[in-house]
């Protein structure tokens, strides 16, 4: 049987076999593996050391998310990636890996890291202001979204740093801020999207979006949900169908590992996962129908094109509407559609 410690030091000595497994769509470049984060995203804010001593200051095993300021060793990253609660669960995951026997139960490590990242995402998010008459509405109209932007979980802040890689100089740029809330509407975390304020697009950046805080089941939520629901991955995702299905509670995942693992409202009696149409969508939704049990009515929204952004780019609101109020079931176009655009749903 093996302790936490012990499972670390040999989970290190296969670290990129342990990548390669646990984080598929990352790379080797140099002595490290990068990827977007612990779930395997594609992206490059993710560091893992393949080389080094067992102990110390470059230790085989180590990384760190340049995004979030998360870092830890593989049994950690295992826990990450596998969403698992408890860290007995990350060991006995870990002895699979390795085909070891079972493992001797440890007292939980520290979660101060995860903690204080979730302070810094409230402390920026709560620095910003309104969207009105920002830059960062207008990178939101230059999507095609006509949508309100006042929403509660949006905000924008003239100046937000950014660094590249753990070692690179700091720059500042604006950005358009997303709180990641709780059922409870606690913000556990938020999206930064860096924009660039002579194009009023996104900054023209290794990584122009990055999240910081704790994610996992949560999202950034538009409308309170009560027996209805749309999730989606991204917010410019979920504020198109916002454009079209106004009063209609949304809320945007922000990856699709992430649209996976959403916690459902209790209430909850139709749910319409809007998936983006590539692979990674159609697993992410298919895994949420799995999570959402057979009591909740799932429903796929399709979009024509790769997003439902896309589509309203190409489409028009008009010729989103008349796809989208296709694929929903039998009134609840009409019943969601109704009345203002701005609603009553905040």
């Amino acid at each position: 049987m093996s302790g936490a410690a012990d499972l670390a030091r040999r989970l290190a000595r296969e670290a990129e076999a342990v990548c390669r497994h646990y984080l598929p769509q990352g790379r080797r470049c140099g002595r490290y593996w990068i990827a977007g984060d612990v779930t395997g995203a594609v992206g490059r804010s993710l560091y893992v050391r393949l080389h080094g001593p067992d102990y110390g200051k470059g230790a085989a095993g180590k990384w760190t998310d340049a995004s979030t300021g998360e870092y830890g060793d593989l049994l950690d990253l295992i826990k990450g990636n596998r969403q698992l609660h408890d860290l007995g669960d990350a060991m006995d995951e870990a002895c699979r890996f390795l085909s070891l026997p079972g493992r001797i139960p440890e007292r939980p490590r520290s979660v101060l890291p995860l903690l204080a990242s979730c302070d810094a995402a409230r402390r920026l998010f709560n620095a910003g202001r309104a969207l009105t008459g920002t830059l960062a509405e207008t990178y939101l109209r230059g999507r095609c979204i006509t949508a309100p932007v006042d929403w509660p979980a949006l905000r924008y802040h003239p100046w937000v740093f950014y660094r590249e890689t753990a070692n690179s100089p700091r720059q500042a740029w604006p950005a358009l801020l997303a709180a990641v809330t709780d059922r409870g509407g606690n913000i556990t975390g938020i999206q930064r999207t860096w924009l660039n304020p002579s194009t009023a697009e996104k900054a023209p950046l290794v990584d122009p979006r990055r999240a910081l805080g704790h994610l996992l089941g949560y999202g950034v939520r538009f409308g309170i949900a009560d027996d209805m629901l749309v999730a989606g991955e991204g917010i410019e995702t979920v504020l198109a169908l916002k454009s079209v299905l106004p009063s209609l509670p949304m809320i945007a995942g922000l990856s699709a590992n992430h649209l996976a693992a959403l916690e459902l409202p209790s209430s909850l009696h139709r749910l319409y996962i809007a998936r983006d149409n590539d692979a990674a969508g159609l697993t992410a939704a298919t895994r949420l129908r799995q999570r959402a049990g057979g009591g909740i009515d799932v429903r796929f929204l399709i979009p024509m094109y790769s997003d439902f952004n896309v589509d309203l780019c190409q489409l028009g609101a008009i010729g989103l509407s008349k796809h989208v109020a296709g694929q929903l079931a039998a009134g609840d176009f009409d019943r969601f559609t109704a009345g203002s655009i701005h609603g009553s749903d905040r």
